[in-house]
């Protein structure tokens, strides 16, 4: 009788790209809080140590997803017709291009405004969001205003006056129901808006709120521009 050699499995070797994917993946699933060093080690079937091979300590790991989801959002943005002569429409599609990557990584802006040093990654988006400008007659100081203007909607977010949390928003609505006399301006307001989709700020769409600010100031841009 012939012994059979049972197959081998094979497991995937621990690359620094496969520790920032599993990583995403975890942060994805429960924020950034539930990401530690211990548990993702246990997740890719390797010993703590392992993972200081790629990644030196838990700073440069966010640091290192930081700029993996920045090369989502430059290969995102890459599909946008860069050479189109209108600049407007291509980099507002730009920004809601990064915009869609980041709406997909939810703790990844939070992330972002936190780190101290701006990765390669970012550098590049900068780079070519500065290029637009140039190439679409701004001077240099005007494209230094454009981007103190658009902040982080540069980048596709902004940090929200309002948390996106139904608790909050819940006892927001009945603050404003409590104090309606003493705040008829905003009660009245908040009364009136009325939005169809789905949303993240809870009785705002913040979408819409994005675009509508996002156009404003490239409207703005467009006039200063004309002037100068």
């Amino acid at each position: 009788m012939v012994a059979t050699t049972p197959p081998s499995t094979r497991r995937e070797p621990l690359t620094r790209d496969r520790v920032l994917r599993v990583a995403i993946d975890r942060a994805d699933e429960g924020g950034v809080e539930a990401l530690s060093m211990r548990p993702l080690a246990q997740e890719l079937g390797v010993v703590p140590m392992a993972l200081y091979k790629h990644v030196a300590n838990k700073d440069q790991l966010l640091d290192a997803m930081v700029d993996a989801v920045m090369g989502e959002v430059n290969e995102a943005v890459s599909r946008v017709d860069a050479g189109s002569p209108a600049w407007q429409p291509t980099i507002r599609a730009r920004i809601l291009a990064a915009r869609n990557v980041f709406l997909s990584h939810p703790w990844a802006p939070g992330l972002m405004v936190s780190r101290t040093t701006m990765t390669p990654a970012v550098v590049q988006y900068v780079d070519g969001l500065v290029g637009l400008f140039l190439d679409a007659g701004y001077s240099i100081d005007l494209t230094h205003h454009a981007l103190h203007a658009l902040g982080s909607r540069a980048l596709g977010f902004t940090q929200e006056l309002y948390d996106d949390s139904g608790e909050a928003d819940a006892q927001a609505e009945q603050m404003l129901e409590q104090m309606a006399a003493a705040y008829p301006n905003i009660t009245a307001m908040v009364a009136g808006i009325v939005h169809d989709a789905d949303t993240t700020l809870g009785w705002c769409d913040d979408q819409v709120e994005f675009e509508f600010a996002l156009d404003l100031l490239l409207d703005g841009l467009a006039a200063l521009r004309a002037r100068s």
